[in-house]
C-alpha cells in the first residue's frame, strides 16, 4: 500500500518513524512518502520536506510567514495528488494538517489523524471540522476520548508514543555519558528550551542566569536537532555551561534537576523521573492572543493529565530569574523530590503501557484490507 504521513516538528519526526517502523513490519512493500524529519529518512521512504523549513511558532509568527505557510500547504496538495496514496496520516501539526485535510477528505483520500490537536485547550469548534475531514483519530491523552465523546465522535486510545519511544531507546551508562561529553561528576541540571528559534531566545537567557549560583551544579543544555551551536553560543557567550546536541533522551537519564519549555518535553521529563519546573515565555502579541482563547488551567502536559499542580509552571512575567531560583532550589531539596516521583509514576499508570505505534499501525492496515 502507498501511506503518504506529515508531520511538522522534532516530536512528530519521531513519532512518525516509529509508526513508518510499525507499518513496515505489518506491510513489507509499503511505499511511504512523507513530511517530516531524519528520523523518519532515517527509517526509509522519501522525505519531501523537512520539518525546519516550516518550524514557525505562534501566531503572530505564523502571519508574518503567511506566504511562505500557504505554499507549503500548496505543495503539498500538488504532491499528494501525484503520489495517490492509499490513505494519508496526519501527525499533529494542527495549524498545517487541518486545511490538507479538509481538502484530501474533499477530494475522496482516506484521512487518519494519529496525535490529536489540542480543541480541548482551544477553540473546541474546531471538532466538527475534524469529524467532518478524518476517517479516523488516534489519542494519546487518556482525557481526550471522553472530550470527543461529548460530541459524538468515537475516537480510538492508543497509548502515548513517549512510553516507547523511551522504553526502547538505547541506554548508555552514566559513566560512558559523562565521559563522552567531558562532563564533571557534579550534578546534572538540564536546560530544555525548546526547539524553535524564538522560544530559545526567550528562555535560554533567563535559564543560564542561574548557573553562578548553583556552582555546585553541572548545568547540560539540551541542543536541538533543528538548530546549530553557532545560534545557541551567542546566548551561552562566556558562561561555564555544557551543550549536549540532539541527545536529550541521554541527558533526562543522567540528570538530577531540569529547568524545561513548556511542551512534549515536560512530559519527557516526567518519564525520566527528573524533577522539574516548567518554562514559557512568548512573544507579546502571542501571548496575548493565546490567553484569551485557551481555556486550560494549566500549560504542561504533566499537570493537565494529572489535572492538578504536579510541576510548577512560570509564565510569561513570572518566569524570571527571582522566581526561577526559587522553584529550582525547591526541587533540589529531597521533600519535593519524592512528591513529585509519587506523582510521576501515577502520570505513568494514566498513560497505559507500550504499544501505541503498534496500535495505530494495526488498525492503518487493518482498514485498507
Amino acid at each position: 500500500m502507498k501511506y503518504y504521513i506529515i508531520a511538522g516538528e522534532a516530536s512528530g519526526d519521531l513519532h512518525g518513524s516509529n509508526l513508518m517502523k510499525e507499518l513496515l513490519k505489518k506491510d513489507a512493500a509499503a511505499d511511504i512518502r512523507f513530511w517530516g524529519g531524519d528520523l523518519m529518512k532515517n527509517v526509509g521512504g522519501t522525505l519531501v520536506s523537512h520539518y525546519k523549513e516550516r518550524a514557525f511558532m505562534g501566531f503572530f509568527e505564523v502571519l508574518k510567514n503567511l506566504s511562505k505557510v500557504l505554499g507549503f500547504i500548496k505543495d503539498c496538495k500538488k504532491d499528494i495528488e501525484k503520489f495517490n496514496p492509499d490513505v494519508i496520516v496526519f501527525i499533529d501539526n494542527s495549524g498545517f494538517n487541518l486545511r490538507v485535510a479538509k481538502w484530501a477528505k474533499e477530494k475522496g483520500f482516506k484521512t487518519n489523524y494519529y496525535i490529536s490537536p489540542q480543541v480541548w485547550a482551544s477553540r473546541a469548534s474546531r471538532v466538527k471540522d475534524i469529524k467532518r475531514d478524518v476517517d479516523q483519530l488516534f489519542v494519546i491523552l487518556p482525557f481526550e476520548k471522553e472530550f470527543y465523546k461529548k460530541y459524538d465522535y468515537d475516537v480510538t486510545f492508543v497509548g502515548h508514543p513517549l512510553i516507547d519511544a523511551i522504553a526502547n531507546r538505547k541506554r548508555v551508562s552514566e559513566s560512558d555519558f559523562r565521559k563522552e561529553h567531558n562532563l564533571s561528576d557534579k550534578k546534572i541540571v538540564a536546560l530544555l528550551p525548546g526547539s524553535r528559534k524564538q522560544e530559545i531566545t526567550k528562555m535560554l537567557s533567563v535559564m543560564l542566569s542561574l548557573v553562578s549560583d548553583f556552582s555546585e551544579y553541572q548545568f547540560v543544555i539540551a541542543g536541538a536537532p533543528s538548530q546549530d551551536f553557532s545560534f545557541y553560543q551567542q546566548i551561552i557567550q562566556d558562561r561555564e555551561v555544557a551543550f549536549i546536541n540532539n541527545k536529550t533522551y541521554d541527558l533526562l537519564s543522567n540528570s538530577y534537576a531540569a529547568l524545561v519549555a513548556s511542551g512534549t518535553a515536560t512530559l519527557e521529563t516526567a518519564l525520566f523521573k527528573v524533577p522539574q519546573v516548567v518554562c514559557y515565555k512568548g512573544g507579546y502579541i502571542s501571548y496575548q492572543i493565546a490567553k484569551r482563547i485557551i481555556t486550560l488551567k494549566f500549560i504542561s502536559l504533566v499537570n493537565l493529565i494529572m489535572d492538578k499542580e504536579v510541576v510548577t509552571e512560570l509564565i510569561q512575567e513570572n518566569f524570571n530569574k527571582k522566581n526561577l531560583k526559587k522553584e529550582l532550589n525547591l526541587i533540589l531539596q529531597e521533600a519535593s523530590r519524592e512528591q513529585m516521583f509519587l506523582n510521576y509514576f501515577e502520570l505513568e499508570k494514566k498513560l497505559g503501557g507500550q504499544g501505541a505505534s503498534k496500535n495505530v499501525a494495526t488498525a492503518i492496515v487493518n482498514s485498507l484490507r
